[in-house]
Order: structure tokens, then C-alpha cells, then sequence
């Protein structure tokens, strides 16, 4: 009898996760070399200086010192971080260079690297290192930065590196005669990825063969390889990237850093393996920050609440480079405020200002959370002077089923189309509400009960994915007849293993328990990879998996038409054997004397758009300031489901990590650009215990058109809302007091002070 394989679309438990629980996870820092030495790396402790002198003499004499490494020694000109998405040629100028050395422009900079026997003595070893910078006036924040009266590329004549512009229609013509407008500013504020496992880097240099392997690259291997040989100078397949376990990216994680240049420099300098991990506070300090962003924002609405126009202007603080993926946001913030509605006429322009702090890049959502934010907030403001209610006012304005695919705003510079590919909108609005009970709650909206103010509120969103242009995916029938699966796509925490091999079992009629295993992360799997982010993995992967699953049967089916003497098409490829029409057959592993292995591809330049609704219940103690979260409902359709299990798990884990963004994590600075919050007990971040009451519901319905799996990226969707459904609700809380929240985080002060200046 055939077994009939349906693994896609069912919640199939995480395979990768019993090495986890067990203990036998492998990361970059439990690997170690003979002979390896440990890299510290001395970073600026002034925002903004020019260097006139670094002494290293002490250091080298310290005991188990073997190097110390200052920018002198990396030849001129000095390699500079690339960018690896909106590679523009305006960049160029602010590119940051691996390691300082006439100029620091932030707190964290890299100056000097220490390679010695054990990391104990590389760290004691900078503090031996003598500096002498003189100090320039610090660009603090964005509004500093627009004045242009301190320069941080003094051959430029402004700090904006670059304006983008989203248009659509004609914004001016909908304003002129709007009966109702409204403009208002909001702000959200600078903070980060934070992934359990900080970065690390082993890098070991074959010199007799001329060959590079760096042990901790994650996400983008491929690229990051690219980057790396144009800057050594070496062939690009002289150098291996390989991954291990990955404890979480988000984005942030896997770009190309300073450092992973400067320990594979080192490993080829002295000739040893060298290996660096960084602590919590050079993590806080140096990976990509993200956020921080202002907007001055303006609606126009008929006043039966159908909008009109939206326009405005958004400022991004880019820190002080821009680098690998910095750009994305700040693009995203402009082009897709617009949302899941359909809003006819847009004029909106985003400003990239550089200041003295740590670069930006990309993170869960990049873009998304902070424009949603400014959306959502403005639609209730609205909402609320037109008397119409804030679910009426969404519904009203949602693209309906029949306008896909619907072109949003295209952006320039690097000019963008897109459109969003499919969907209904309103479903998964209404199932949102129906999840989190409105009609009942509704009674609650501003009511006063046992000290505390209750307010709910909803917001709706989509959530781009599958960025091209193309995956690899390689198949490996083995000779006992079990599969291998290798993938360009990295897997940093995604349950991509899984995800994967479900694919693959269904494209080859397998059982799952027949696949091997599922490998990633290695520049050695596959000719070309693209790796993971901007919700593409299962998308381009999973598409790339089924094009190599469709070569490897036809090439069984060749090998088996020879074997049994009959046509290729006539054979039939199941439950682990390959049959002719009169029945003989032979096994799989009788196909494969020798490993049979196929390598396929999925090419794609368009994005899919899951999408999806939030809904939120909160109590506010307006004596204090507290906020408490009652219910919390997220909703994501992602066309087709490959695992609902994992993507209910990405969806309310995203939450957390929005409501994190939404009360608690600033990365604050001083005037003088010094990081205030440089450890975990300044930098808050939400626990299990914070929010318990999260519920997440994912739906599959109008798959994308775009691939061939009809699946969406859905990896980011739960954050997205987060900030703009619980400002919202915490407006609708104290509506009695007036209090309007424009700018995040809502921590239990700024709160307490909104109550406080409403009651003057």
C-alpha cells in the first residue's frame, strides 16, 4: 500500500531540540584548538576624539602576550565594514573602518587587539595599552546631529547620509481640500536585538594549503565570505564559514562586524587558531543597535473615516556609520506605513542622521515596529475626534481580498515597486477579535476597577518576507537509502531543521524518520547560499528544496529505468523503492552504490505579505504609573503553514520581544555619548514571567502566488504591532485624563509624569 506523506502543515515537534534539552548543543565557544590563542579587543571610551597616540610597548611585554594588533598594522587603506543591503554608493563615504585609527566616533570603537594565551591575560592586557585622544564634541542625538555644527566625516558638509522618499498618488491634491486632518509627532526609542548567546569568532589559518576557516559565522555566511576575501586578499573558496548552533540572531546577529575581520586577520598574522567571544557589556556596547526613530506624521480622512492622505517626515539616528543593513530600516519606516490599508495618496520621507553612538542595523521587524507605532497611534487619534470607533475606522480602510495584489509606495533612492501579493484582511481582523472576546471586553474601555483603569485596543499589520534572489538546497540519497539534506539557508534558532526536513519527506514521498539529517551553516554544503533574514528561510529554502527534490527523483527514476529496463516516466518512486509498470522493482538503496546527490535552486524578486491583527487588554495604576497586561491575542495568516507548532512559538515569542520594546529596553546615552545602560541590570528586559498571558493563533488561507510552497514568511509578525496595540490601549485606559502616549518606551515614569502633566 503507498504511504500517502502529508508532514507539511502539521505541528511536528522540534527535532533539533533534543540535543538542546540534553546538553549537546555545539556553539562557537565550547570549541577549542591546540594552540589557540584568545583575542581582547581595547574599545574607546570617548564618543568623539581624534587619536594622537596609542602605546602598546607594555602590553606586548606582559607574559602570555603574543600580539597586540593596532590599526598600523593592518595596511592602508584600512578595510572598511560594507554595506550588504541598499549598497549606495552615497554610503560609501560613512563607511567604518574594522579599527580606528585617526578618529573614534563612538563609545566601543575598536582601537587595539590583544592575542594572548588565555582570554584572562589578553583582558589584563589592555589596560596596559596607554591612549591619547583629544576629545571633540559629541553629536548626542539626531536633533544635535540636523544642526550640522559638528561634523562626524568632516569632508562631508552635513550628517545625513541619505533621505528616502515613499510616494504613491498624489498627497498634496488629497490634502488641499481634506475635511479632516491631523498631525502629530512620535518617537520611539533606540534599543536592540539580545539574543542568549553573544557573538564569537574561531578563525584558523592552513598556511600550507592557503586556506581560511572561520568557526561562528551565522546567518549570511556566503556574503560575509565574499566580504572577507576581498579584504584579506585571498580566494573566496579558500575560506569555510561554518555555523554550530546559533543561540538566537533576530537580525542583529551573523552581519559583518569589525571583528570578523580582525580575528581571521589575526589567526593569518601569527599563524595560530585564535578565538574571541565578547561579554554582555561589549554586546550591549558594539552589535547593532536599532529603533530609534521620530516622525512628524499627518492623516487626512473624509469624515466618515476613509482616509485620504498620509504625509510627513521620519528621522532614523544611524549612530556613527552606516553599515552591512543599517539602511533597512529607516527605508522601511517610509515605505510601509501605510500598512494593510489602502491609503490612496503618500508623501512620506525618512532622514539618516549620524551621531556619535553605536551603528544601527536590522532588528525583528526592522522598520516595521517603529512606523507601525506611528500608524496605529495616529489611526486611533483619529478615530477618536471623528467619533468613530477604532475597530470600525481599521475595517473601513482594510484592502480588501479583491484589490490583490495592491501596490504600495515605492521608495527612492534604490528605486523599490512592491505590491502585497495576496490576502483577506478582514478575516483575520475578525478572528482576532473574536479570540480576545471585544464584544464582551468593550464594557471595560476606560473603566475604573479596584484603583486601576482598564483601556483594550487593536491594530493590524503585514509582515514582508522572502527577499531574493535566491536559495540553494542540496539532496544526498544516501547508499543505505536514507536522505541528507544540506541548505544555503542558516538556521539561528528557527527550527529550521524541522521545517525542512517536513519539506523534503513530502517532495520525496519519505517518511521523516528516513532523512538523515538536516545541515546548514556551512559555505562547504552548497555552491551558492543566501542564508536567513527578512522571513525568507522557509519561502526561498523550502522552494529551493523542492526543486532539488523534483531533479533527485528524476535522476532515481534514470537510474532506475536503467536498472529495469523500461522508460524514466514509467517508473514509480515510493515507500522507498523505484517500480516498473509490471511490478519489478529495485530499492532506493540499490540506486545508490555511490551517494547520489542533486543541488537545485529557487529564484524570486518579488515579497510575500502575511499579515495578520493584535489585540490588547490593559489595567493602569495611575497613582504609579504600573501597567499590567490582562489578555493579549495575536493573529498571523501566513498563506500556507509549514509547521504550526514552530510558527505559534516565533509568533508569541516575537511578542515578548515587542513588549519588551514597548515598556522596558532603552539603550540610553548621556550628552557626551556614553551608554548608560551597558549591563543587564540598566538594560531591562521582559522574563517569562512578565507577560503570562500571551495567545498566539496562526491561520493559513490565500497562499502567496510567488512560490511554489503558497507559503509567507512569518517570523517577524508578532512584533510588529506590539508597540502601536499597547500604546493604544494604555490611551484608551486614561482617556478620562486625556493622556495621548507618542513616544516609547511606556516605563512606569514617563507614564506617571503623562498622568501627572494631564492632571495640571
Amino acid at each position: 500500500m503507498k504511504t500517502v506523506n502529508a508532514f507539511v502543515g502539521q505541528p511536528v515537534e522540534r527535532l533539533e531540540d533534543l540535543r538542546f534539552v540534553r546538553g549537546r548543543g555545539q556553539y562557537v565557544d565550547d570549541l577549542a584548538r591546540n594552540d589557540m590563542l584568545h583575542a581582547a579587543i581595547l574599545r574607546s571610551a570617548v564618543a568623539h576624539g581624534r587619536i594622537r597616540a596609542i602605546d602598546v610597548s607594555r602590553a606586548r611585554k606582559m607574559p602570555g602576550v603574543h600580539a597586540v594588533i593596532t590599526a598600523a598594522d593592518l595596511g592602508d587603506p584600512i578595510p572598511l565594514v560594507p554595506m550588504r543591503l541598499q549598497p549606495m554608493p552615497e554610503f560609501e563615504a560613512f563607511g567604518q573602518p574594522v579599527m580606528a585609527r585617526d578618529k573614534v566616533r563612538y563609545v566601543g570603537e575598536a582601537l587595539a587587539m590583544v592575542l594572548a594565551d588565555s582570554a584572562a591575560v589578553a583582558e589584563d592586557a589592555l589596560s596596559a595599552i596607554a591612549l591619547d585622544i583629544a576629545p571633540l564634541p559629541a553629536v548626542s542625538n539626531w536633533l544635535v546631529s540636523a544642526k550640522n555644527e559638528t561634523l562626524l566625516f568632516e569632508n562631508k558638509d552635513s550628517n545625513a547620509t541619505m533621505k528616502f522618499r515613499a510616494v504613491l498618488g498624489d498627497a498634496a491634491a488629497a490634502f488641499k481640500d481634506a475635511p479632516y486632518r491631523r498631525r502629530e509627532r512620535f518617537s520611539t526609542q533606540r534599543h536592540t536585538a539580545l539574543p542568549m548567546e553573544p557573538r564569537g569568532l574561531l578563525a584558523e589559518w592552513d598556511a600550507a594549503n592557503g586556506r581560511l576557516t572561520v568557526s561562528g559565522a551565522a546567518k549570511v555566511l556566503f556574503a560575509n565570505r565574499r566580504i572577507l576575501a576581498k579584504q584579506l586578499g585571498i580566494a573566496v573558496d579558500a575560506i569555510d564559514m561554518v555555523e554550530y548552533d546559533v543561540g538566537g540572531s533576530f537580525g542583529a546577529r551573523g552581519e559583518f562586524y569589525p571583528e570578523d575581520f580582525l580575528i581571521p586577520f589575526a589567526a593569518r598574522h601569527v599563524g595560530r587558531p585564535v578565538k574571541w567571544t565578547e561579554d554582555r557589556r561589549e554586546h550591549l556596547m558594539c552589535m547593532n543597535h536599532a529603533r530609534e526613530a521620530a516622525c512628524d506624521v499627518e492623516i487626512a480622512c473624509t469624515r466618515d473615516g476613509k482616509i485620504l492622505g498620509l504625509r510627513g517626515h521620519a528621522f532614523v539616528d544611524m549612530g556613527a556609520y552606516m553599515r552591512t543593513n543599517g539602511a533597512v530600516g529607516a527605508r522601511n519606516i517610509a515605505q510601509f506605513m501605510s500598512g494593510p490599508y489602502r491609503i490612496p495618496d503618500i508623501d512620506l520621507d525618512t532622514t539618516l542622521l549620524l551621531t556619535n553612538k553605536t551603528p544601527v542595523g536590522t532588528y525583528r521587524g526592522p522598520g516595521r515596529f517603529e512606523t507601525d507605532f506611528f500608524r496605529e497611534r495616529l489611526f486611533d487619534m483619529a478615530a477618536r475626534d471623528l467619533g468613530i470607533d477604532q475597530v470600525e475606522f481599521r475595517r473601513r480602510n482594510l484592502v480588501a481580498a479583491a484589490e490583490m495584489p495592491y501596490t504600495v509606495a515605492t521608495i527612492a533612492p534604490f528605486e523599490s515597486k512592491d505590491e502585497l501579493d495576496s490576502g483577506d484582511y478582514q478575516v483575520t481582523l475578525d478572528r482576532c477579535l473574536a479570540e480576545f472576546g471585544w464584544a464582551e471586553k468593550a464594557k471595560l474601555k476606560g473603566k475604573l476597577i479596584d484603583g486601576r483603569y482598564h483601556g483594550l485596543a487593536v491594530c493590524c499589520f503585514i509582515e514582508g518576507g522572502a527577499a531574493g534572489p535566491k536559495e540553494s538546497a542540496r539532496l544526498q540519497l544516501e547508499t543505505d537509502g536514507r536522505l541528507t539534506v544540506y541548505m544555503g539557508s542558516s538556521g539561528v534558532g528557527q527550527g529550521l531543521e524541522t521545517a525542512f526536513a517536513q519539506i523534503a519527506a513530502d517532495a520525496m514521498d519519505m517518511p521523516m524518520d528516513r532523512i538523515n539529517n538536516v545541515f546548514h551553516g556551512s559555505t562547504a554544503y552548497v555552491s551558492d547560499g543566501y542564508g536567513s533574514y527578512h522571513s525568507r528561510s522557509i519561502v526561498m529554502g523550502g522552494s529551493a528544496v523542492l526543486d532539488a527534490a523534483a531533479k533527485l527523483r528524476q535522476a532515481m527514476s534514470a537510474e532506475a529505468a536503467r536498472r529495469l529496463n523500461c522508460g524514466a516516466t514509467e517508473v514509480s518512486l515510493a515507500d522507498g523503492r523505484a517500480t516498473a509498470p509490471g511490478g519489478k522493482s529495485v530499492s532506493w538503496a540499490e540506486l545508490a552504490p555511490e551517494p547520489l546527490s542533486v543541488e537545485g535552486a529557487f529564484s524570486n524578486h518579488k515579497h510575500t505579505w502575511a499579515y495578520g491583527a493584535h489585540a490588547a487588554h490593559v489595567s493602569v495604576d495611575p497613582r504609579t504609573g504600573h501597567v499590567a497586561l490582562i489578555d493579549y491575542v495575536a493573529v498571523e495568516n501566513c498563506g500556507r503553514m509549514i509547521n504550526p507548532l514552530t510558527l505559534k512559538g516565533q509568533l508569541v515569542g516575537a511578542v515578548v520581544q515587542g513588549l519588551g520594546g514597548a515598556f522596558l529596553e532603552h539603550l540610553a546615552y548621556d550628552e557626551q555619548g556614553q551608554l548608560l545602560t551597558g549591563s543587564l541590570a540598566d538594560y531591562l528586559v521582559p522574563t517569562a514571567s512578565d507577560f503570562p498571558k500571551i495567545r498566539g493563533y496562526v491561520m493559513e488561507s490565500h497562499p502567496s502566488p510567488i512560490n511554489p510552497l503558497g507559503a509567507k514568511g512569518a517570523g517577524e509578525g508578532g512584533i510588529i504591532s506590539v508597540g502601536g496595540v499597547i500604546a493604544n490601549a494604555i490611551a484608551d485606559a486614561l482617556q478620562s485624563f486625556g493622556v495621548e502616549p507618542r513616544d516609547l518606551p511606556l516605563s512606569p515614569p514617563r507614564l506617571w509624569q503623562l498622568i501627572q502633566d494631564a492632571r495640571v
